[in-house]
């Protein structure tokens, strides 16, 4: 199953319009409200029935999640010695380093990202046609570090994940409240990665929002029109003063 863009936002708004209505209530109709970051853990756990643990995926950190359709057997290596890691129908299992003292703060967005691409992953399979569901049942899905060229019907598979994780995490109806909140719906801008002046506390504070890292929320609103994205070499400080 191949999808656009606007076929996995239509699903999103679908999937987090049922799941506010269940998990927030009347609060979810308030017109006057402002926007409701999508509870991840919760939505896995009661919405989709998913079974989220943790384990240690890699040596070198490079296995972010996987998850199973049917019970199945995962092959790992880590620290030089080959293990299995026995999977059950709708389990997730995240690596161990998320909730590492240290990391916990630190690697939250990451942690959000990955629980709700692997989420994507399990709503993907439910809306396949049944044959392709078959060729699936015994693959488990796996969100490794690094960008793919799409060439192959996986690396389709794990763009459709991210594409759809990132409209669960930040729903375009949620990120029109926030903006307009932060940014009277005008477009922040940055320069290659960079924020400056007052867009840098803007984009931090829609982070904090939405539980996401600067670049899985800059990706976001760059997509939804709220991002002017230039060049390094174009910014100019205010305060700066050319002879």
């Amino acid at each position: 199953m191949i999808l656009s863009q606007k076929n996995i936002e239509e699903i999103a708004v679908a999937v987090i319009r049922d799941f506010q209505k269940s998990f927030f209530g009347s609060e979810a109709d308030d017109p006057t409200r402002f926007a409701l970051p999508t509870p991840i853990d919760q939505f896995a756990s009661d919405y989709l029935n998913l079974k989220v643990s943790f384990q240690k995926l890699s040596s070198d950190g490079s296995i972010y999640g996987l998850t199973a359709y049917v019970d199945t057997e995962y092959q790992i290596e880590v620290d030089g010695s080959q293990r299995s890691i026995f999977l059950k129908t709708n389990d997730v299992v995240l690596d161990k380093s998320f909730i590492e003292p240290e990391n916990i703060r630190k690697l939250c967005g990451k942690r959000r990202f990955t629980l709700a691409h692997e989420c994507a992953h399990q709503i993907l399979f439910q809306l396949d046609a049944d044959d392709r569901k078959i060729a699936c049942h015994k693959r488990t899905e796996v969100r490794e570090n690094g960008s793919r060229v799409l060439r192959t019907q996986e690396d389709w598979n794990e763009w459709q994940a991210n594409a759809l994780g990132a409209a669960i995490l930040m729903p375009q109806s949620e990120v029109d409240r926030a903006m307009w909140f932060i940014n009277s719906r005008k477009p922040l801008t940055c320069y290659g990665w960079h924020f400056y002046d007052k867009d840098q506390v803007k984009i931090d504070t829609f982070c904090s929002v939405f539980g996401v890292s600067r670049s899985a929320a800059a990706i976001r609103l760059e997509q939804l029109g709220y991002l002017n994205r230039k060049k390094d070499y174009e910014y100019r400080d205010p305060l700066e003063v050319w002879p």
